[in-house]
């Protein structure tokens, strides 16, 4: 009977200890499914509405001088009914508007500064005729959101505190005066014409925040063109700008992605939009939405209003055309079970990294250098190549990514020093392209990669250590 309660009392002792890892693993895994669920409903909705409307629709420019005065945006009969109604009569599912571009006005009441629509002669909120509206005809509401902010001098090597404390109240406005909004698509963040990083605006706080006023908000940064198309870097939702160039390859591991295209020749309105042709609705319809949402992808056309805040005629016609052609059968294919994105800093990026015998000039270096054009290679007769980061002091780690260009490691063990010896973190099988490794906090100065076996000559293109909030 005591030899009974002996062992009883040990197994409750055990799971004292355990439980906060358990508790832990428990809560990424629920959060990673609620998450999986919120990116299936996302590209279940096939089709959606762009709607580039700012102040750039009064300049002939995508990017306006940034000191444009807030009386150019004087639309004489701007309807947001009627864009609505243009996306229903295409059988889409959304509409997003562009709330703030790149030049900074913003077309909502915001009290984070005179530079909004409630100081131009409309003097009215357009978000919120654009969100009542598309509700009022039945569908879902996104908005677009830049980071980069030319008025206000939110550009590369000028960001204060200011900046980001103005950024944080323009986001908790959106996300608190317009009821639900199912997604916030980013933009000039951590793109190569952009030159903010995700330090200079830390985007680990400003997800933490969007996740905080609206749980089920999936967050999308159009940064596809510099991230693997197979990992969740820093976005819910891999985004592809096509006309920046930007496609998905048919053999990657499928990921919930959005594609956007305008229906005219550029994102804002122009004087020439009435007479030049517009995207063809048959091209729209079997060369853009069918194959796209047959890998996953959400398709967002964007259709620009005028100076009057109306949609051209041709462009109605067109939409017309496609909501005949075209119509939303629902569910897509069912999405696999992915991580959680990776949404903190890098820590890893251009510290000290050493490793076994490199192939020629692809030394160590290559591997953490924050590009995944570039890699370490292993000598091809090394038969057990290491690869390490050297922190100098003690860091805290719960997380590390390998990147590989080819999916080719898929025997490995990571590690970490605790000062006298290298203790293990995990031993892996794992053949994915992206491997994430998420683990209980630790405080090190180092850690290492051992590869156990590589289908070829073992080579790193991103060793990625994190400090994940948690």
């Amino acid at each position: 009977m005591k030899l009974v309660s002996f062992k009883k009392n040990v197994l409750v002792a055990l799971f004292i200890l355990i439980s906060p890892l358990v508790k832990a693993q428990l809560k990424n895994a629920e959060a990673a499914k609620h998450l999986n669920q919120l990116q299936q409903q996302f590209v279940d909705l096939r089709f959606g509405m762009f709607i580039h409307y700012n102040i750039p629709t009064y300049a002939n420019a995508d990017w306006p001088d940034p000191d444009a005065s807030p009386k150019l945006f004087n639309p004489k009969k701007l309807d947001a009914s009627q864009w609505a109604k243009a996306a229903k009569s295409a059988n889409m599912s959304y509409g997003c508007l562009t709330t703030k571009h790149h030049s900074g006005f913003c077309i909502w009441d915001t009290k984070s500064t005179d530079y909004n629509v409630m100081n131009s002669p409309y003097g009215k909120d357009v978000v919120k005729q654009f969100t009542d509206a598309f509700r009022a005809n039945g569908l879902k509401v996104m908005l677009y959101y830049s980071i980069l902010d030319t008025h206000h001098k939110l550009r590369p090597n000028q960001i204060t505190p200011k900046h980001i404390d103005m950024i944080k109240q323009q986001i908790t406005e959106l996300l608190t005066k317009y009821g639900k909004i199912e997604a916030l698509i980013i933009d000039g963040w951590d793109a190569p014409w952009s030159r903010i990083s995700y330090d200079d605006v830390p985007f680990e706080d400003i997800y933490t925040l969007i996740k905080t006023l609206q749980p089920d908000c999936l967050v999308m940064d159009l940064n596809g063109a510099k991230y693997p198309a197979e990992g969740l870097y820093y976005t819910d939702i891999k985004t592809y700008e096509m006309g920046a160039g930007q496609r998905m390859h048919k053999e990657n591991k499928v990921m919930p992605a959005l594609a956007c295209l305008p229906i005219n020749t550029s994102w804002f309105w122009k004087t020439d939009f009435p007479t030049v042709p517009v995207r063809k609705p048959n091209e729209i319809v079997e060369t853009l939405i069918k194959p796209l949402n047959e890998a996953s992808c959400n398709f967002i056309l964007n259709v620009a209003p005028n100076r009057d805040g109306l949609i051209d005629d041709n462009a109605l016609e067109s939409l017309k055309e496609v909501g005949k052609l075209w119509k939303n059968e629902g569910a897509t294919a069912k999405l696999p079970a992915l991580d959680l994105p990776i949404i903190s800093s890098n820590i890893a990026i251009n510290k000290a990294a050493n490793a076994s015998w490199s192939d020629d000039m692809n030394i160590m270096d290559f591997a953490n250098d924050d590009s995944y054009r570039t890699s370490w290679t292993s000598n091809s007769s090394v038969a057990k190549p290491w690869f390490e980061i050297d922190f100098k002091n003690e860091q805290p780690v719960n997380m590390v990514v390998i990147a590989e260009q080819k999916a080719n490691i898929d025997d490995y063990v990571l590690e970490y020093w605790n000062g006298v010896e290298w203790k293990k973190i995990t031993d892996a099988k794992n053949a994915e392209k992206i491997k994430i490794h998420r683990f209980d906090r630790i405080w090190t100065s180092k850690v290492r990669i051992r590869i156990e076996h590589a289908k070829e000559t073992a080579s790193i293109a991103e060793f990625q250590v994190f400090n994940e909030r948690r």
